[in-house]
């Protein structure tokens, strides 16, 4: 299986450690990723609240790259995931839009024909590999690891995509096919602030402390997520949180590609896991353990 793949501009600054997992984990279970050539922001969330048509001409330029080698384009943030699929729904839908946004793209030699997938690598590994596959790969299983899965409010959202928007399973599915254990986690779809911690700070710890709290409450060893945004906000800011609410926050916020690739038996620096803040306990003991050849 061979796919163009989308970094975006996270990826490849302060959260390196999501990128080498996903291209480590999926390398490891026979895809292919061929990074897009020349790719540029997708834009993020303020471009469109600002300029429409500029947004999607420079969002849609990534997919114009991708559509010329004819591949599905995988990309692991969560807003890149967003606004790509955006972009695409949007100039398909309307072809006043795309006329405009063809415009723009023939400056640069380029024309988009609204043939892309823009996939995010977690329906990748549950839909186009599959779990017995996965299971298949597995030669550390993560027997006793409890996990809050946390999915935060893009990736299912608005539409439905390749999980359901209110109670999506894809992580459970796949962490339970590994030998980890679910825990209850209410939270699991609730913003974490987003770019509120750059402009309304009180009200973005706040949503941050609730997920902490919710997944220490219900006996997590960690958490589990697919947003670097989301990451960088509930591991990075959970001393100030502790300061501003009296709490003790201790919890590793790890990626869910991280977490796989453990039980994948990679090394650890083909995970990424130095650059993570805080050390999952539980899973460095599953780390440092014997491999195993047999399946669950």
């Amino acid at each position: 299986m061979k796919y163009s793949y989308y970094p975006g501009c996270s990826l490849h600054s302060v959260h390196k450690g999501y990128d080498i997992s996903c291209r480590s984990v999926l390398n490891c279970l026979g895809c292919e990723l061929k990074e897009l050539e020349d790719w540029n922001c997708c834009g993020a969330t303020i471009y469109m609240s600002i300029k429409r048509t500029t947004s999607l001409a420079i969002a849609t330029r990534n997919l114009a790259i991708a559509e010329k080698e004819g591949l599905d384009v995988v990309t692991p943030c969560s807003s890149c995931y967003t606004i790509l699929n955006k972009a695409h729904k949007y100039v398909k839908n309307s072809e006043e839009l795309l006329d405009k946004v063809n415009a723009c793209l023939s400056e640069v030699g380029l024309e988009y024909n609204c043939t892309v997938r823009v996939r995010h690598p977690l329906d990748v590994l549950i839909n186009d590999i599959g779990l017995e596959i996965v299971k298949l790969h597995l030669k550390k299983p993560l027997n006793g690891l409890k996990i809050a899965n946390y999915y935060g409010c893009q990736i299912v959202r608005p539409d439905k995509g390749f999980d359901d928007r209110e109670n999506p399973r894809s992580m459970e599915n796949l962490f339970e096919t590994i030998g980890a254990e679910e825990v209850y986690f209410p939270n699991k779809l609730r913003c974490c602030g987003g770019m509120l911690m750059t402009t309304y700070e009180d009200a973005a710890l706040k949503l941050s402390e609730e997920i902490l709290d919710s997944a220490e409450e219900n006996g997590a060893d960690c958490i589990a997520t697919t947003c670097p945004l989301c990451q960088m906000n509930l591991e990075a800011y959970q001393q100030k949180i502790n300061k501003k609410f009296g709490t003790n926050h201790h919890i590793p916020i790890l990626f869910f590609t991280q977490i796989l690739g453990v039980a994948l038996g990679l090394k650890e620096e083909e995970l990424g896991l130095e650059k993570n803040f805080y050390r999952c306990e539980k899973l460095d003991e599953i780390y440092k353990g014997s491999l195993v050849n047999e399946s669950l």
